[in-house]
């Protein structure tokens, strides 16, 4: 089913599962709540404690009870994100068997994850435009896929699957042209159909890793003997 069929709204998030949910985390997730509502609509740079304090039915000094100001509430936004973005990320990060398979399942998470939160993913890069130190937590987070992927690639590399080329480089660059994408294709509406940018990082992403031959084949030979 095309990904525009299944996701057209946000997700919503939900306290921490315990034999107790207590007052003050409901609170904290009705915060982080509104903050997901208002940049569904809204840029970032429209948001204010009032304006998401307002949709809470709390006051807004209850705000500064769980976050020191709007880039702090993002930060705790973009670790959420973070977390679904490996785990969409994790069939070519770690997993095993068909490197090019994997690294199609990859993207195809990749990109249902990004168009579902496309307005939360543009808010955190407006977010960190705007704040240093939000900045750093912006980079820190895709230097973690940095990481992660230049490892993936070395070890393609030594069992002959990817050519020999600078690993960190490429996935820097990799990295960073789908953000700038998804963020273009996802961050406002009318959202793009995620279809054909998932075709396109799918056909940059296999030329530029295991070869032009296995653009979209979701598949290849290169570990079979």
């Amino acid at each position: 089913m095309p990904v525009s069929k299944q996701l057209s709204s946000p997700l919503h998030l939900s306290p921490k599962p315990s034999l107790r949910v207590t007052k003050s985390e409901r609170t904290r997730t009705a915060i982080l709540n509104a903050a997901l509502d208002f940049v569904w609509v809204h840029p970032f740079h429209e948001m204010t404690v009032s304006s998401l304090m307002d949709s809470t039915g709390v006051s807004r000094a209850t705000f500064y009870q769980y976050f020191s100001d709007l880039h702090e509430l993002m930060e705790t936004l973009l670790d959420f994100l973070q977390e679904e973005i490996f785990v969409a990320a994790a069939p070519w990060i770690s997993g095993t068997g068909d490197p090019v398979s994997l690294m199609y399942e990859a993207l195809d998470g990749l990109v249902r994850v990004c168009y579902e939160r496309g307005p939360l993913l543009k808010a955190i890069f407006d977010s960190a435009t705007a704040d240093k130190r939000f900045e750093n937590a912006w980079e820190k987070f895709l230097g973690g896929f940095d990481d992660a992927g230049c490892a993936r690639i070395k070890a393609d590399q030594e069992q002959g699957l990817i050519p020999d080329f600078d690993p960190y480089s490429v996935m820097f660059a990799l990295n960073r042209l789908d953000a700038y994408t998804l963020i273009s294709a996802f961050g406002q509406h009318p959202r793009k159909e995620p279809e054909p940018i998932r075709e396109a990082l799918a056909r940059i992403w296999a030329s530029s890793l295991y070869g032009a031959e296995y653009i979209g084949t979701g598949s290849s030979t290169l570990n079979r003997t």
